[in-house]
């Protein structure tokens, strides 16, 4: 445990007095560009060690991305902004992301007394520090030095030096300079008592395809296969004869005659995205490991990008103590500001679903981008709208890329706390310092609360890998993750909480598994499916389920595969393809839904046919079933289907399973209800997305948690949110 960030009395000017510390020896911001000379450092003992590996932060977290390296000439700079951040009510800063060149300005001299410094007056000041490694960003002298720490693009080029997140995973030189500048802030901070979590790196990305990249991809096919028979037959290479006679035969996927980027061997190109994974996620390992061993109670994040699917993030789960991620939703403040608020509900429920428990906001933006088309000011209230989305969905921080705005470089006009002026009048600091006030309002209530839905849906990295390079039966666009995405939508609509869950995850314990498209069936997820069922779930599937094994190769005897065909009480006979513009529907209940895309022909071995398809040659026949299978029941919905199919299917459902919801009933559209929990007390984040004033009637028993008065209806403006109680 650690100190309150912002308490209450002494405690918050002296962080000591709560630790039961003797105060910290004062530093004062005197010349930090002469401190940069080497000097005897301080020794820290850390008194408060955490022994959870599943830490849970005791205060909501507010603060940033802080790069003071770029300003240590201007001591008066640095000065004003301890200021501004206790009148912004932050609490804790991101330090070194991107420091090496100042950390190591020379190969193996580290200079540390700049970083010394900041932390320790931060400390002083009650702001905490998310420490960095900074391998994000090599320096050129490195990049100049050891070309090998480069990457290989895929058309076989090295890259140049310069820029950022270009380094090769594999190579070993990389590797020992990652580990060496580590082990060093490590042993130096790691028992500084202001020094609260490792921040790996910063948005693990990107590919290398150089010849040790190449040579560790074989390496991890010959433990995979065991024997090059096995791929063979596993990536069915009689096809086009493209037999492997020899491991050195097998290179990465790289662009190819008129088949333009699409590897034919469809086996090999999954197994790249696997290993290109598992790469990462060795590297992230061995980042974590570097600094764990001065200290393994302090908890290691790494920040987590949105809808980044070059990577299975569930792969690096059980590598970090807490997970983070950068949310920057381009908000236009129009109608569409709905659809992209239910599309960054949908990802910070993949960032608390990861380890099942609060997640970090690590970085928004409190006024704009620029890196988009567009730099589109967040209109007035939006701020606290979409930074509550976050703790109402999980989040125990709202942080910020960057404090301090750059002065030069690419990111100059990026969004921050402190424009370029300097000062606090700025509307962009106005809304931080509303964000960081809300954040104290409710931290004895939320720090320490879960989201705890009954409610599963499966959104499977791997299985979009090969489902997007299938070939077939849409071209022209096969869309799993927009499926994915309404299905979602339907749920968030009416204040349904959600887990989003891979192949992989536990199923066990929900009364509801959504499992759109699974065309790839990982080993072991299909008995997970039937067990479920089995056992008293209900489990929704859909067309183009259960095609392909793990590796690619088609099911034979039937379509869904390994068995799903008995649970679903079905048999996938085959897929329409519709053009875009093109669409049929399906009569229930004597009204008639829209559908599109992909249509399945299926036949009923079983299952009770709820509803059939209204037009086209198949025309009356099944496109909704359900089937009894053991305690459980299984839905299949044979189309594509629209909003309002969702909408009336999941309403009934949900009902009929009783499943948790936020409110009693669905709040006004465009208004988004999400749901926390703890000690048996209820607490409802509305966020109004819609543009326009909205009333929520509220059971009764309410209290707004901001008043701490009773509360009928919710009246909310325009990017409006409000924090009540439920009674």
């Amino acid at each position: 445990m650690f100190p309150p960030p912002y308490g209450r009395g002494e405690h918050r000017d002296n962080p000591s007095a709560f630790l039961g510390l003797d105060p910290p020896r004062k530093v004062e911001y005197n010349d930090l560009k002469n401190a940069r000379k080497p000097a005897r450092h301080m020794s820290f003992e850390r008194s408060n060690p955490m022994t959870s590996l599943t830490p849970k932060f005791p205060h909501l977290l507010h603060g940033g991305d802080y790069n003071p390296d770029q300003w240590l000439d201007r001591p008066d700079i640095l000065e004003q902004d301890i200021a501004l951040m206790k009148e912004a009510h932050i609490n804790c800063v991101s330090l070194g992301i991107f420091a090496w060149a100042k950390l190591e300005p020379q190969e193996g001299a580290y200079q540390l007394d700049w970083l010394e410094q900041i932390i320790q007056t931060l400390y002083e000041n009650g702001v905490y520090t998310v420490l960095a490694t900074p391998s994000g960003a090599k320096p050129r002298w490195m990049s100049e030095k050891y070309p090998e720490t480069r990457r290989v693009t895929a058309a076989g080029q090295r890259e140049l030096s310069g820029g950022r997140h270009n380094h090769c995973y594999t190579s070993p030189v990389y590797r020992e300079k990652v580990r060496a500048v580590n082990t060093v802030l490590a042993q130096r901070f790691a028992k500084h008592p202001g020094v609260i979590l490792w921040h790996l790196s910063n948005e693990y990305g990107g590919e290398c395809r150089c010849e040790l990249c190449q040579a560790a991809f074989r390496e991890w096919l010959k433990k995979k296969y065991g024997s090059l028979e096995a791929l063979n037959k596993q990536w069915w290479t009689d096809f086009w004869s493209q037999t492997f006679n020899s491991w050195e035969e097998i290179h990465a996927p790289a662009p190819r005659g008129p088949w333009g980027n699409a590897e034919p061997v469809h086996g090999l190109s999954l197994d790249w995205k696997r290993f290109v994974t598992d790469q990462v996620a060795d590297f992230i390992a061995a980042e974590g490991n570097a600094v764990k061993a001065a200290d393994p109670s302090i908890p290691v994040t790494a920040n987590l990008m949105y809808d980044f699917y070059y990577y299975n993030y569930f792969k690096f789960k059980d590598l970090l103590d807490v997970v983070s991620w950068d949310a920057y939703p381009q908000w236009k403040g129009t109608g569409e500001d709905i659809a992209t608020a239910a599309d960054f509900a949908l990802w910070h429920d993949v960032m608390r679903s990861l380890k099942k428990q609060p997640f970090l906001l690590m970085e928004s933006t409190p006024s704009v981008i620029n890196w988009g088309p567009v730099s589109r000011l967040k209109r007035p209230g939006m701020h606290l709208a979409s930074s509550m989305q976050a703790v109402g969905h999980g989040a125990d921080s709202v942080q910020y890329f960057q404090f301090r705005k750059s002065r030069g470089a690419t990111e100059k006009f990026h969004g921050a706390v402190v424009d370029h002026c300097g000062h606090s009048g700025t509307r962009e600091f106005r809304d931080v310092e509303q964000v960081g006030r809300r954040l104290q309002q409710l931290d004895e209530a939320i720090c320490g609360s879960q989201v705890k839905p009954e409610v599963a849906l499966v959104f499977d990295t791997e299985n979009r890998w090969a489902v997007e390079t299938a070939a077939g039966p849409r071209n022209c666009g096969i869309h799993y993750a927009e499926d994915v995405r309404a299905h979602y939508r339907a749920l968030w609509r009416m204040g349904v909480p959600v887990d989003i869950v891979d192949e992989e995850c536990s199923i066990g314990g929900y009364k509801l598994v959504i499992a759109p498209m699974l065309y790839l069936l990982r080993a072991g997820f299909a008995e997970k499916l039937r067990a479920f069922v089995e056992a008293g779930g209900v489990l929704v599937g859909t067309y183009h389920t259960g095609l392909v094994n793990e590796n690619d190769l088609c099911h034979l005897g039937g379509w869904p595969g390994e068995g799903l065909g008995e649970v679903f009480g079905l048999w996938h006979e085959a897929t329409d393809g519709l053009w875009d513009g093109e669409s049929n529907c399906i009569l229930l209940d004597g009204k008639s839904y829209p559908v599109t895309e992909l249509c399945a022909l299926i036949h009923a071995k079983g299952a009770q046919v709820l509803g059939t398809y209204g037009r086209d040659f198949y025309q009356g026949e099944p496109a909704l079933t359900v089937n009894a299978y053991g305690a459980g029941q299984a839905y299949y919905l044979a189309a594509r289907a629209g909003a309002d199919f969702y909408r009336d299917f999941y309403s009934g459902l949900t009902e009929k399973l009783a499943c948790k919801r936020a409110l009693p009933a669905p709040p006004p559209e465009g208004v988004e209800a999400c749901l926390r929990e703890k000690n048996g007390e209820s607490y409802v984040f509305l966020q109004n997305f819609s543009g326009e004033a909205q009333s929520v009637p509220l059971p009764e028993g309410c209290v707004d948690m901001a008043s701490g008065q009773a509360i009928a209806t919710a009246e909310l403006a325009a990017y409006d949110s409000v924090v009540i109680k439920r009674g």
